[in-house]
């Protein structure tokens, strides 16, 4: 059976003010301050909200911009939006099914993997270790991390 992933209001009656902001009013938090830009463990990005799956650790790297950075999306959960916010044109990406804000992309990436860096909002998302992966119901996703 596949999961059904969805904005969910619970979880966003459980969301920190930070992440209610980054996530429901497509805030950003500082650089260098979120949980999970120094993290290089295996494991899988999924959304704060709706827990789809969105990012995986194979695909991270150290782009030193201070928030987590991806070559790519781990699934098609993430959506991609013009965002002419604060005097620039920027492309804005969104999970799909939960609708949160996680941040933008960028097209100064790694070439050897594509050009792209996904630069995201640690509020925006919660880390499941591999080991972790299948207990909370992500099984399908061990070959991809």
């Amino acid at each position: 059976m596949s999961k059904v992933y969805r904005k969910d209001p619970e979880a966003i009656a459980r969301l920190t003010p930070d992440q209610r902001r980054i996530t429901q009013q497509n805030g950003t938090e500082r650089a260098f301050t979120g949980e999970y830009d120094d993290l290089f463990e295996d494991g899988l990005y999924v959304d704060i909200v709706s827990g789809e799956p969105l990012f995986s650790s194979k695909d991270k790297y150290n782009s030193g911009c201070g928030w987590p950075a991806f070559t790519k999306p781990v699934d098609n959960n993430v959506s991609e939006l013009r965002d002419h916010s604060h005097g620039m044109v920027r492309t804005e990406v969104r999970s799909v099914h939960g609708d949160s804000h996680l941040g933008h992309v960028f097209e100064d990436g790694p070439r050897e993997a594509g050009g792209l860096r996904y630069c995201i909002n640690s509020a925006s998302l919660r880390f499941i270790p591999k080991a972790e992966l299948e207990a909370q119901g992500y099984g399908n996703y061990l070959v991809k991390v």
